[in-house]
């Protein structure tokens, strides 16, 4: 035992295992420019010119308050690591994945499935996302490098019915008063009648906006259509998700339905507060409703109307219960482009693609020449909540794009219940539960 102990401590064995642990790192990265740190490997185990590690003493040791900042550096740095190309720890803010997700859910998302991606802004506070802690505005990353959008090989693309973390399409934009909400579609309402001063909001990358997660419903090149509520891709009804929910409006002989059958089928107060309007129910829920003695007639709602629907454009007159048909953009694909379908593709040319798109005397202009065709750089998902009453989703901002997809969440390994006190409020049956 010894022996192969010895084997290991040799500074050439050494420097071989992490020689080839990088080389297969740069591989991945696709970076040949990084093949230049073997150099500093080999310093470090063979020829050992530098002082890589300046603060410790003779002995490779850092004693008192060097220790302490030697362990908090390795830590923070190894943690980044992890969070940019392995794993990564997020929280569950809303409702809209109920009951797949619940608010209080604290989630591992995988890098790896899909492939990571490459920071934009690579200068950014360690361990947090876009704001400093114990401020509420202030960014926590400087744009002084900025990356463009490169991701590594993963194991597979993203296949519908996935669950998926990404970054708000529409998060580019955020209003400093209003830091949760839609700024585009406070832009085509109330907005329209304010004028902005640059300390009114703040723009973001790609890989600081704020994160959503949500169901992918169909992936580039599919064609997806919304018949009663019912999601159909390629022509195919959407396969059953048992957690999917609904809007209801529930009629009573009088008598109400006790917080014990309430707490029974798991529905939040928050949920019962706003029952007025219909209460969002899983098809196992309905059906308890609908057998109960005191319930006289329970109805889903139809044809939810809401003027804020993707594309923004009358012509269509979807709403979220009949929407589409609608295809989803696929990298490589040239479409024709008309004055009627670019409300359709607007923002994937102007802002997602980068391009100056422009309308004048009725012809489409892209970065100064005309055009009547148009040929996509990125693949595009399509995103829906399994709380189809109520999420903010695809319906309302249109199309993801590929350079926003974070990860793949794969284990639940903390759950909280907002509503009640400790320790009551833990969800001892979701720990380290998988995510279907």
């Amino acid at each position: 035992m010894k022996k192969y102990l010895d084997t290991f401590r040799n500074k050439w064995v050494k420097f071989g295992t992490v020689s080839v642990l990088y080389i297969l790192f740069v591989i991945w990265l696709r970076s040949p420019l990084w093949f230049l740190g073997l150099a500093v490997i080999y310093d470090i185990y063979i020829s050992k010119k530098v002082k890589w590690a300046f603060w410790k003493d003779k002995k490779g040791e850092a004693k008192g308050l060097r220790g302490w900042a030697d362990a908090i550096i390795f830590a923070v740095v190894a943690v980044t690591f992890i969070r940019i190309f392995f794993i990564e720890a997020y929280t569950i803010p809303t409702g809209s994945m109920e009951k797949s997700l619940l608010i209080g859910d604290y989630l591992f998302v995988d890098k790896i499935t899909y492939g990571p991606r490459i920071p934009n802004t690579p200068l950014s506070f360690p361990l947090v996302h876009n704001i400093l802690p114990f401020t509420q505005i202030t960014k926590s990353y400087l744009e002084w490098i900025k990356w463009d959008y490169k991701r590594l090989a993963g194991l597979r693309k993203i296949k519908r019915d996935d669950i998926v973390v990404f970054n708000f399409p529409h998060g580019d934009t955020v209003l400093i008063a209003d830091p949760t909400g839609d700024f585009y579609e406070w832009r085509r309402n109330a907005g329209k009648n304010y004028t902005l001063k640059k300390s009114d909001y703040v723009v973001r990358p790609v890989d600081k906006k704020d994160h959503y997660v949500k169901r992918c419903i169909a992936i580039p090149g599919d064609t997806m259509q919304i018949i009663d509520g019912d999601v159909y891709v390629n022509g195919k009804k959407q396969k059953d998700i048992t957690q999917k929910q609904y809007r209801y409006k529930i009629q009573t002989d009088g008598r109400a339905i006790t917080n014990k059958a309430w707490n029974d089928m798991d529905i939040s107060m928050s949920d019962r507060r706003n029952a007025f309007a219909g209460i969002t129910l899983t098809y196992e829920n309905f059906e308890k409703i609908r057998k109960m003695p005191n319930v006289i007639s329970i109805e889903r709602i139809k044809n939810y109307p809401d003027p804020s629907l993707f594309p923004f454009d009358k012509q269509y007159g979807w709403d979220v219960d009949n929407y589409g048909p609608i295809w989803i953009p696929q990298k490589g694909v040239e479409i024709e482009l008309t004055l009627d379908n670019l409300s359709l593709y607007r923002r994937i040319i102007d802002i997602y693609e980068n391009n100056d798109l422009t309308v004048k005397d009725g012809e489409i202009f892209i970065n100064g020449e005309k055009t009547d065709r148009y040929t996509f750089k990125m693949d595009y998902y399509w995103m829906m909540g399994d709380n189809r009453h109520n999420s903010l989703d695809s319906r309302y901002w249109g199309y993801v794009p590929e350079d926003h997809v974070t990860g793949k969440p794969v284990i639940i390994w903390f759950s909280s219940d907002t509503e009640k006190s400790f320790p009551k409020n833990i969800r001892w049956g979701r720990l380290f539960s998988g995510i279907k």
